[in-house]
């Protein structure tokens, strides 16, 4: 290369040049219909979730490890990862018949480790974190004279990952109006905004990252980068403490701006891309999709054609149960309250009057006094403004409310907490229902039982199935055992007597 060209013309020519269809395969760009009519604006998907290996990260590993002497190619490579770029390294060092070594930390799931293995590198398990595994990996390539292969700060690994938007730019010659690029340490980004910038100028490109893990962000608003102290795990494929140097000078010179995205939203875009073509993205690989959404909604854009990169569908099955959980939130589709009740019969009746036709989502109470209760309520909403129209109501009403919609703690712990033993109960019979899946079957109910046994314990989650699963202890009188069973049986909705359950004994 000439060094006074400029640095541009370089990056430039190395992406038109780079090697990595041997291995990688050139992804569609798709139209997302239901998205784009949802939003009012043409939005398309790049597919990198469809590759060998399901993400981007093959592109830019197997650029470098391509261009590699036959000297250094002898003396194997090295990289650090528990995810997406230890499989690329394996990948293109199985494909070039080299010697891959990769370190991941102890904690990486065993699925990760296995997948990284069968492609033939070898796997060497250290520490508790990326930062553990990297210092041993950058020890054993000090000692054994291997190539460490960097997952972003590399310039054959950025221009590896430009390859993208020129695909893009071949595949829809017209000018986009925005690209949403996922951040990590910058590699991605770095290598689509050279690209673009120079064949599609008009076109906006937006960074994205995680709320909890925003270091090219807070590197650029300080102007020059800076080191997290913590990172979040969620999203971890972009959760990186440092960008690179390289990665750094170029996102600030060519990405126009990076936005922001929480857990709830990142949930919500997963679904989004499912229900669009049945793939299931990982959080990383959805952050794209997740800031087109907040962009159109900041700033009220129609008619634009708008691309996020799907940059990796390598999702634990495990994370699934979390990310429906948070889904509905991200959409705003669910409110959630804490709400204090007077403790009388009758009391839980006149809150789902105010609550009225609202389909309730959750609902957790546990008798804590004679005085006052309090309900953690999950709330079926269409926006945000509705969530404003129930807690006024409830507040209205005279009942203490709490909005806990950006409540980290109460959405990813206390739901699942609300409960425990209490000395006050008496007489206390458990029943497990099933409840038809529509709006104001709690309702009905709690209108039969008309206040005539006392609710000591309620839990109820939506399934997203035909029935939902209530638990609910009821204070029974020994005396009115059988007009009790005769209430149930004519309320008509299928219950189980758990009174005997030890779990019961043990924990409720």
């Amino acid at each position: 290369m000439v060094a006074s060209r400029p640095m541009s013309d370089l990056y430039l020519e190395a992406i038109e040049q780079a090697r990595v269809y041997d291995v990688a395969i050139e992804t569609p760009l798709e139209l997302a219909p239901k998205l784009s009519s949802r939003l009012r604006n043409e939005v398309v998907f790049k597919r990198e979730d469809m590759q060998p290996v399901h993400s981007f990260k093959l592109r830019g590993a197997y650029n470098r490890i391509a261009h590699l002497s036959d000297e250094e190619r002898a003396r194997g490579v090295i990289c650090a990862s528990a995810g997406n770029h230890a499989q690329g390294v394996a990948l293109a060092s199985h494909k070039l018949g080299i010697t891959a070594t990769i370190v991941m930390p102890r904690t990486t799931p065993e699925i990760k480790v296995k997948a990284v293995a069968h492609l033939g590198a070898n796997v060497v398990l250290f520490g508790d974190s990326y930062s553990d595994a990297s210092d041993h990996a950058y020890k054993l390539c000090e000692e054994n004279g291997m190539v460490f292969i960097h997952p972003y700060d590399d310039p054959l690994v950025i221009a590896g990952q430009g390859t993208i938007a020129e695909e893009m730019m071949r595949q829809y010659p017209g000018d986009l109006d925005a690209v949403f690029i996922p951040i990590g340490g910058g590699g991605l980004a770095a290598g689509m905004a050279i690209y673009l910038k120079k064949h599609s100028p008009g076109t906006r490109i937006i960074g994205v990252e995680p709320v909890d893990s925003a270091a090219m962000y807070d590197s650029i608003k300080a102007g020059e980068r800076v080191t997290l102290k913590q990172v979040g795990i969620f999203a971890d494929g972009v959760a990186v403490k440092q960008v690179g140097k390289h990665t750094f000078e170029l996102v600030r010179q060519y990405v126009d701006e990076i936005i922001l995205v929480d857990t709830d939203e990142i949930c919500a875009a997963i679904k989004d891309i499912y229900e669009e073509n049945r793939s299931i993205v990982e959080p990383a690989g959805a952050l794209g999709v997740a800031a087109l959404k907040r962009y159109v909604r900041n700033t009220g854009a129609r008619g634009q054609i708008l691309a996020a990169i799907n940059s990796g569908a390598n999702m634990n099955f495990d994370r699934m149960r979390h990310v429906a959980e948070r889904t509905e939130m991200g959409e705003g589709r669910e409110a959630l309250f804490a709400v204090t009740i007077p403790e009388k019969p009758g009391s839980f009746l006149e809150f789902c009057r105010i609550i009225g036709d609202y389909n309730i989502t959750e609902f957790n109470y546990r008798l804590s006094s004679r005085e006052e209760a309090h309900v953690f309520a999950g709330i079926s909403v269409a926006d945000s403004d509705e969530v404003d129209v129930l807690e006024k109501a409830m507040l209205a009403a005279g009942l203490p409310t709490l909005n806990l919609q950006d409540n980290e703690l109460a959405k990813l712990h206390i739901r699942h907490l609300v409960g425990g033993r209490c000395p006050l109960v008496e007489n206390e019979q458990l029943y497990r229902f099933e409840f038809p899946e529509r709006p104001g079957a709690l309702l009905e109910f709690l209108t039969r039982a008309a206040g005539r046994w006392n609710i000591s314990l309620f839990h109820y989650r939506n399934h997203a199935a035909a029935y939902g699963r209530v638990l609910a202890g009821i204070e029974v009188p020994p005396q009115e055992s059988v007009a009790f069973e005769a209430y149930l049986d004519e309320l008509g909705y299928a219950y189980v007597n758990e009174s005997a359950n030890p779990a019961y004994t043990l924990f409720l």
